[in-house]
């Protein structure tokens, strides 16, 4: 009955159904300024049954899966049968056409139980967002609607092993031979790369290394199954052990051209309109993590005694708190704006960026000094705090490195004030 209750909730969203709504459950006049910072009653309700799953499904597996390095296929099913995932497919397709603000809401709640889990559930959003952004109806319905009937994993594959940020650089090329384009690369850090389905696959079919990025580079949706796609060994990394991130190699492998997105020299353009949507959800999970921080340093300042009273009596421990608990309210606030503008038809890459990167420096700052509270106890694996600051650490990497959002601010800072004088 839980589980049926759940999905009713879920599938009652619409993508009129935003934060700030336009329909405040006061009157207008309670908002003379326009903004509404309280989420609407289904929202409030999603949002409790992912914060349920994440507290009674995640939290519980997350020191094992982090010590075994498994991926997590039974929470996955899981929220798959709830309808926690793949939340923004399009109605005909069979989803819910949920928007970014609404999965934002999810993803931090999930982060909060275990990012590495929260990884392997959100990474199939970055990869069907190319799909659902460019794709055709056909496409969308046929790649899109097998995530909706079985819970499949999609994965975007993108970064190389000498091109990660450096778009431009990607080596992975695709040539046209009749009805069919021939995939040859190496992909890498792919998430979901040895689990997923299928893949969104940028490669350059503009052999002119002089070419600019807007018309080298096309984008592919790839089976996994297709001959001559070999994913590599499970990377064994820092943190998120849970998420499955590997190689990918493609020798001489055949894609249909109905495969292709939009048309030849259009996947720059499409890689790069996918962080839109995506940045913020990243934002979102790693405030997620900045809570758990925040309370688990919290609880234990309550609990530990030094000097005849708690930590949390100590003015220096306080003080951290403080500034913890501001942190990760500012990036909660940061995240909400950039996925509100998305959802409203606005450009957010600037928004996106502030909230990416700032969301990531923070779930770092506040891992570190979480530890810190905890003392000697946080540097050990027996508490919570050591596994949270390994996990932080790739947020300020993954989806574009803090650099790179600081580079998009300031150019935008850039064009803004050239344009103004």
């Amino acid at each position: 009955m839980a589980s049926f209750q759940m999905q009713q909730v879920l599938r009652a969203v619409r993508p009129s159904i935003r934060a700030f709504s336009t329909t405040p459950t006061k009157s207008a006049s309670a908002f003379p300024n326009g903004f509404n910072f309280e989420l609407n009653e289904t929202q409030k309700e999603f949002q409790d049954v992912a914060r349920k799953f994440s507290r009674e499904e995640i939290l519980p597996v997350a020191a094992d899966y982090d010590k075994t390095g498994e991926y997590p296929w039974p929470v996955i099913k899981k929220a798959w049968e709830l309808g926690l995932t793949n939340t923004h497919i399009p109605e005909h397709c069979g989803g819910l056409n949920q928007g970014v603000f609404d999965g934002c809401l999810i993803a931090e709640e999930f982060a909060y139980g275990c990012s590495g889990v929260a990884t392997a559930l959100e990474a199939t959003g970055l990869g069907q967002t190319p799909v659902i952004l460019s794709g055709t109806k056909e496409q969308q319905k046929k790649y899109l609607g097998r995530l909706i009937e079985e819970p499949l994993v999609a994965a975007y594959a993108v970064t190389e092993p000498s091109a990660g940020s450096d778009v431009n650089g990607l080596k992975t090329r695709a040539e046209k031979k009749g009805d069919e384009y021939i995939i040859n690369g190496q992909k890498m850090w792919i998430t979901g790369g040895g689990v997923a389905n299928w893949y969104f696959v940028l490669a350059r079919t503009n052999p002119d290394p002089k070419a600019p990025a807007a018309k080298a580079f096309t984008g592919f949706i790839v089976d996994r199954d297709t001959p001559g796609v070999t994913p590599g060994r499970k990377e064994i990394n820092m943190g998120q052990r849970a998420s499955d991130t590997r190689g990918i190699t493609f020798e001489d492998v055949r894609v249909p051209k109905e495969n292709v997105l939009v048309g030849e020299g259009a996947g720059f353009k499409i890689a790069m309109g996918t962080f839109d949507k995506t940045r913020p959800p990243v934002a979102s999970s790693a405030t997620g993590v900045a809570q758990r921080c925040l309370d688990e340093a919290a609880k234990y300042a309550l609990e530990r005694k030094t000097f005849g009273t708690a930590l949390f009596n100590h003015q220096a421990v306080a003080f951290m708190l403080a500034d913890m608990a501001i942190a990760v309210e500012t990036a909660r606030l940061a995240w909400m704006k950039s996925a509100w503008e998305v959802d409203n038809g606005k450009r957010n890459s600037y928004a996106a960026a502030i909230a990416k990167c700032y969301a990531a420096d923070i779930a770092n700052k506040c891992a570190t000094d979480a530890v810190q509270i905890f003392g000697g106890n946080g540097f050990n694996s027996d508490y919570p705090v050591e596994k949270l600051m390994r996990d932080a650490k790739i947020y300020q990497i993954y989806e574009g490195t803090s650099q790179i959002q600081r580079i998009i601010i300031s150019r935008h800072l850039m064009d803004h004030f050239k344009n103004a004088s």
